[in-house]
This record gives C-alpha cells, sequence and structure tokens, in this order.
C-alpha cells in the first residue's frame, strides 16, 4: 500500500512542475515544449506529471491562469495598501514594482502569444483566450473605475475602452517583441509616449 500524500505536497509538487515548466516554455517556446522536456526539467516520471495534468496544453493554460490570478491578487494587495494611488497602481500592474518602462517584456510573452496565435483555430484555446482577455479587461478597468470613484482620474472616457486600449497596446508590443531585435522595439520609448497618453484620458496631474 503506497503512503499517503498530504493536500500540501500535491499543491507544491504541482506549483514545483509548473515552476520548471515555465522555464521550458521560455527556452522551447510552445509548439516545440514536449511533455518529456517538461518531465525532465522538473525531475518528474511520466505517472507522475499526467496525474496533475493532461497534456502540454493544460500544462501551459494552468501556467497562464497562475500568472493572471497572481497579478490580480497582487493589484488588490497594492490597491489596499496606504498612499498608494490608484495611477501608481496601474503602472505596477504595466511595469512592475518601480513602475518604470524598460526594454525588457516578460520571458513567456513570446510563447504566451505563440501560443494563441497557433490555436487561433482551435475552438478551445479561442474560448480560453476570450476568457484571459476579458479577465485583463477588467482587472485594468476595475482599477481606473475605483480612481475616478475617488475623484482621481476624469471620466472623459469609459473605463473598459481605456482597458481595452491598454491591452492591445501590450500585446502589440509583444508581436513585435518576438519578432524583431529588442533594439528596433524601443519598448521603453514606446512605452514613455504610452504612459502620456494615458495621463492624458486619464486626466493624471504629474
Amino acid at each position: 500500500m503506497s503512503p499517503k500524500v498530504s493536500k500540501e505536497h500535491k499543491e507544491q509538487r504541482r506549483a514545483n512542475i509548473l515552476e520548471a515548466a515555465k522555464d521550458v516554455f521560455i527556452e522551447h517556446g510552445y509548439e516545440q515544449t514536449t511533455m518529456k522536456h517538461i518531465m525532465d526539467a522538473a525531475n518528474v516520471s511520466r505517472g507522475g506529471l499526467y496525474q496533475y495534468f493532461t497534456n502540454k496544453e493544460d500544462v501551459f493554460e494552468s501556467l497562464l491562469e497562475e500568472m493572471l490570478g497572481d497579478s490580480v491578487e497582487k493589484a488588490k494587495k497594492l490597491l489596499a495598501e496606504k498612499g498608494l494611488s490608484h495611477w501608481e497602481l496601474l503602472l505596477t500592474c504595466l511595469f512592475g514594482e518601480d513602475r518604470t518602462p524598460n526594454n525588457k517584456m516578460h520571458p513567456i510573452s513570446a510563447t504566451s502569444l505563440e501560443f494563441f496565435i497557433t490555436g487561433r483555430k482551435d475552438t478551445r484555446r479561442r474560448e480560453y483566450g476570450k476568457m484571459r482577455y476579458y479577465n485583463g479587461v477588467k482587472l485594468f478597468a476595475d482599477i481606473i473605475d475605483e480612481g475616478k470613484d475617488c475623484g482621481e482620474f476624469t471620466t472623459s472616457f469609459e473605463s473598459e475602452t481605456i482597458a481595452r486600449t491598454i491591452i492591445s497596446y501590450t500585446d502589440g508590443l509583444a508581436v513585435d517583441y518576438a519578432m524583431l531585435p529588442s533594439e528596433d522595439v524601443k519598448l521603453r520609448e514606446q512605452s514613455e509616449v504610452f504612459i502620456e497618453y494615458l495621463k492624458a484620458i486619464l486626466g493624471v496631474k504629474q
């Protein structure tokens, strides 16, 4: 009789697999990654991997869900912190803790783009992409709505429309970043212009 494994142990094991899988997807891209790559990187058996995930798509979707969930939780935590403005929160969601644009994107951005583009004809992946998109829209729209409610932002434009613009901006940069040398994309310069655009439409005075 095999020993009973605790729920905490299973959750930690699953988290370890996803962390190893993230590195594999970054290195190989989505299409070139195999379950064998993930097994080797996570140091688990075939049965150990399939105990948690049914296929490569399941692994990557779970990884994206955890990353988005972390972003939402971080946004809620930051919003609750005293003294942090909604503008600062918006910049944190876009550029990280230092709220300053640079010439690098998240390492998994190109793989995420590949995942959705190569699966654009797949009904399940399109539905998943739609769900992820609207979760992102809600994240940014909620921040903007709360900023409007407290008088920090103007109400000239709909929050959801601004949120969609933010996502279109980040996704557009991800396409360029995946296809071109980073020095040609000029992420920092474009981001600085985008910040000025957001300041103008949100009425940010700083």
